[in-house]
């Protein structure tokens, strides 16, 4: 696995990780009340908050991007 997620773009996907995850469990919003939404937005909150974390995204690699300067 090799860095391919810079410092703005690893902070920017926690930031969204976060408030996916709130949204799906805190909010108490009537669109987060069916499962679907619910659900979906825990998950990928929770892949935005690994991402975030491992410095590594897999849809980067596949496509050959990389976000950091030093990597």
């Amino acid at each position: 696995m090799t860095i391919n997620v810079g410092v703005i773009d690893r902070i920017l996907r926690a930031a969204l990780g976060v408030v996916l995850l709130y949204l799906a469990f805190i909010s108490g919003l009537s669109l987060f009340a069916a499962p679907l939404f619910k659900f979906g937005a825990a998950v990928i909150g929770v892949v935005m908050l690994a991402t975030s974390i491992l410095k590594m995204c897999p849809i980067y690699s596949i496509l050959g991007l990389k976000t950091c300067k030093d990597c």
